[in-house]
């Protein structure tokens, strides 16, 4: 049977070389895919649309919980957070792509393969599973919440009962006729129209809720037992790691360095629009600011026009998010079970149906959006962006250990390890104490 593409020419190296200064720089203009039969039938994704496409990937319901966590870290103490997260987490997709470089694999999961075999493969294709299903689920979460509440806001009356202000019902409509379509595309290329929106909408809560603040006496540092769901919120609201290879494999001109910039263009921006939301949804609210965000303005600006259209261009964005995610949890799914498969419609569709049962499930009966960021951040989050690039370089690369390189990938590791385990510890603290 016919090996995954990638794994063939891959096989004849299994470990990343020490590199001498005029390779280096041939590894950053060289083309990820030695084999280009995948690429035959689409001329590819534009230089722009695959950075809208990995902002997407990056913000969704992340935005809307980053002020909750200013207010218990201060502006301070959060600025130096969200700039070391965003950082490491550009790093670790330098250590993805020079891994793929290498390996000639373009998959999370083959990497796994690579370091730890079949093991290391389902490890990672299982963690990727979990984390979209989180990120997938919390985002119906806040449609679910506050799509019924903003629809009420444009009403008059009574109107107590109805199916459009009931959340599951108008989930479910919403999960048929939207979530499910876009999800059944083979390609996430077509998606580039829907998350440029995306990005946009964001862009404009930004800059609205910018205009909305009042008088407070904001904290420059401040530490308390909420403050423990610092990172892991940040580190849920950075990941864009499942997403980076396989929108480079429909990247126009594929390379290293073309794809190394993409991701630092989406996360610098990413932090730019992370960093104004926070700070004016905390100077807005301060004290009284929510875990999810656009409950505040419910309740503190009901009926405000302008607040109104931003919840709505929010919801919106955080819904075109779904369906761009679903590519790579479908595809760790595929990856497990069915990756010497040839592709059939049938799989594909009974697939992308099951994860969408399961995601509505989950967030039909999901309390609060503040445990999904905490956990799937302390845990699947912290493995996707800190731990499983640092462990794979390690075990990968052949450079001596005290090159910067592997020094980074070493840090990298412990950083992910360390403060993943000591959230995660804390945060099951904090609820058998309430």
């Amino acid at each position: 049977m016919q090996a995954p593409w990638g794994i063939v020419d891959a096989e004849r190296s299994w470990y990343v070389s020490a590199e001498e200064p005029e390779e280096a720089e041939a590894e950053e203009l060289s083309p990820l895919l030695s084999n280009e039969l995948y690429r035959q039938e689409s001329p590819g994704v534009s230089f722009g649309f695959s950075v809208f496409n990995l902002m997407n990937a990056i913000m969704g319901s992340g935005i809307l919980g980053l002020a909750y966590v200013m207010a218990h870290t201060g502006i301070l103490g959060f600025s130096f957070l969200l700039l070391i997260v965003a950082l490491l987490a550009s790093y670790s997709v330098h250590l993805l792509l020079s891994m793929c470089i290498q390996t000639a694999v373009t998959s999370y999961e083959d990497l796994g393969l690579f370091a730890f075999g079949l093991p290391g493969k389902v490890m990672v294709a299982g963690t990727i599973l979990i984390q979209n299903i989180g990120a997938m689920s919390s985002y119906l979460l806040i449609i679910k919440t506050e799509l019924p509440a903003t629809i009420s806001e444009f009403l008059s009356g009574d109107h107590t009962g109805s199916w459009y202000l009931d959340g599951q019902t108008l989930l479910i409509i919403i999960c048929v006729g939207i979530v499910f379509p876009l999800a059944l595309l083979p390609k996430i290329g077509f998606l580039g129209y829907t998350s440029s929106l995306s990005f946009f909408f964001m862009v404009f809560f930004a800059l609205v809720i910018s205009n909305a603040t009042d008088d407070c006496k904001p904290k420059l540092f401040h530490f308390s037992k909420e403050s423990v769901y610092a990172i892991p919120t940040m580190a849920f609201s950075f990941l864009c790691h499942t997403s980076i290879l396989p929108i480079y494999c429909e990247l126009q001109s594929p390379s290293k360095k073309r794809m190394q910039n993409a991701t630092h263009t989406a996360i610098a921006l990413s932090f730019l629009i992370y960093f104004i939301s926070a700070l004016f949804g905390y100077l807005t609210f301060y004290d009284k600011v929510a875990s999810e965000l656009l409950q505040g303005y419910s309740i503190y600006l009901p009926r405000d026009v302008v607040i109104l259209t931003v919840k709505l261009c929010i919801l919106f964005a955080v819904l075109l998010t779904v369906p761009l995610i679903h590519f790579p949890a479908r595809k760790a799914l595929m990856m497990m079970f069915f990756s010497n498969f040839p592709f059939s419609w049938i799989r594909h569709s009974l697939i992308t149906l099951a994860l969408n049962i399961i995601i509505v499930l989950l967030a039909l009966y999901v309390p609060d959006i503040r445990n999904i960021f905490g956990v799937v951040g302390s845990s699947t989050s912290a493995c996707l962006i800190f731990v499983f690039p640092g462990l794979f370089y390690l075990k990968l690369s052949r450079e001596d250990f005290l090159s910067w390189k592997k020094l980074g990938a070493f840090v990298l590791l412990i950083f992910g390890i360390l403060v993943g385990n000591f959230s995660l510890a804390l945060i099951i603290f904090n609820w058998i104490n309430k």
